[in-house]
């Protein structure tokens, strides 16, 4: 009877969103809580999508991290029902302790930079990246518990070290045997850099210059050198799991930073968008936890306040458009996340901001825009926002 009542949403589905907007569409992700004891029932989100789906064309709905395998079930018998696309909602390097057991990530002391307590379930706590358990634990994890759920693909989310959320320790990390290797392997000595920050301190983070495609450029040919090491260490243990999920038929999705702050956690836009279907910069100007561009440059500037050369940037619509230039030139799909959701201390969005963050997606001419971040809890005022745009075009 369920799956007789879900297609039939899906076909009244179908009727109601209409025609696509010129080949665009929208990513929704269904935040679920951790492992354990999931926020919503299957039925709570199927209505909550047949809503969203009445009122947007949306081509993939991002699921998870929860471990009750009947969710996904019935929750992907409607979505395929009318041709909407359910990819998993997968963690790599944090948020994986209570169901792997992995190495932690380290600073060059071997200390284990601190966490960033947003809410539970989500302790931004990260691992080595380059630990091939950690990896081989992460495709295991999806193999065993969900490969028969009926997914489509996979949406892999905390593909990255930790931030300046920990200090100058979260970016100079991870410094472990593992990765002390793999950095030698790129030319880098992590005594060396480790000497050279002691020294020089702050001076080390120091810029000349910043554009959207080059992004910055370091002072010190060590400090340079060490983020393009760390860029293609933590990316290229990104993409073996991508290839290793995509090599099962499964479609690939990427949570990025912004590129301007991406190099500072390991993600290289060069190499990662190589090996993933589509990519999802988190363009998040109104989001003040992790992630969020303005939180995120703002600790940058506090953890290192006498490096230079670090420009003033407004958080405006003409910067919006400067990241979005920045990925322009990457060959997979793009689909940049903009925050929906409202939370007063976290996320003060509003329609004018989602409406204005959008059209600079679209203006783009990008495949679609990932609405972020999870749309069981999103005001009914942004999704009437997004119906109209959509009745537009």
């Amino acid at each position: 009877m369920k799956k007789l009542i879900y297609l039939i949403l899906g076909l009244l589905a179908i009727v109601s969103c209409g025609k696509k907007p010129a080949g665009a569409d929208y990513v929704v992700q269904v935040s679920l809580g951790g492992w354990h004891s999931p926020d919503y029932t299957a039925e709570q989100i199927v209505s909550r999508l047949d809503t969203v789906c009445r009122m947007v064309p949306v081509g993939k709905v991002i699921i998870g991290w929860s471990l009750d395998k009947d969710i996904y079930r019935e929750v992907g018998e409607y979505l395929h029902a009318k041709g909407i696309r359910m990819l998993l909602w997968l963690p790599v390097f944090a948020e994986t302790e209570e169901v792997c057991d992995n190495s932690p990530g380290v600073d060059l002391w071997g200390e284990i930079p601190a966490n960033y307590d947003l809410a539970a379930g989500e302790g931004f706590r990260f691992n080595c990246p380059s630990d091939p358990q950690n990896i081989a634990n992460v495709v295991a994890l999806y193999d065993r518990c969900f490969s028969d759920c009926g997914f489509d693909g996979v949406f892999l989310d905390r593909i990255r070290t930790q931030s300046f959320v920990s200090g100058v320790g979260g970016v100079l990390n991870c410094g472990c045997p593992l990765c002390e290797a793999r950095f030698a392997e790129e030319g880098v000595d992590l005594a060396q850099v480790r000497k050279e920050w002691e020294t020089r301190g702050d001076a080390f983070f120091s810029v000349t210059s910043y554009t959207p495609e080059s992004g910055f450029i370091f002072e010190n040919p060590l400090a340079a050198a060490f983020f393009r090491a760390k860029g293609h260490i933590v990316s290229e243990s990104v993409a073996a799991v991508a290839d290793s999920l995509r090599s099962r038929g499964l479609e690939v999705g990427l949570d990025l930073y912004a590129p301007f702050m991406a190099p500072f956690v390991g993600q290289d836009y060069a190499i990662l968008s190589r090996h993933a279907d589509f990519i999802k910069p988190m363009l998040y100007r109104q989001t003040f936890a992790p992630a969020g561009m303005g939180f995120e440059y703002e600790l940058l500037r506090k953890s290192v306040p006498g490096a230079t050369g670090y420009p003033d940037f407004k958080m405006d619509v003409a910067f919006l458009e400067s990241q979005l230039q920045a990925m322009e030139s990457c060959p997979c799909a793009k689909y940049p996340g903009i925050e929906i959701n409202y939370v007063e201390k976290f996320a003060p969005t509003s329609p004018e901001y989602v409406r204005e963050s959008l059209d600079a997606v679209m203006r783009h001419g990008f495949n679609g825009a990932v609405l972020s971040w999870n749309i069981m809890e999103a005001p009914e005022k942004m999704l009437s926002l997004l119906g109209q745009k959509t009745q537009k075009r």
